[in-house]
């Protein structure tokens, strides 16, 4: 995981996501998580970008 990678999942997970998997199920799931509480989205992003 690169150091540009673990800023993006720390700052924006959504997009770290989105460079990754692209548009799709695991995209929409990171947006949720995100917008309900900042955390499980960075961890989620953490988990899937891993």
């Amino acid at each position: 995981m690169s150091i540009l990678t673990i800023i993006l999942n720390i700052l924006l997970p959504p997009l770290a996501v989105f460079l990754k998997h692209g548009i799709g199920t695991t995209f929409l799931v990171s947006v949720l998580l995100t917008l309900l509480a900042w955390l499980p989205g960075v961890i989620h992003a953490f988990i899937v970008n891993g």
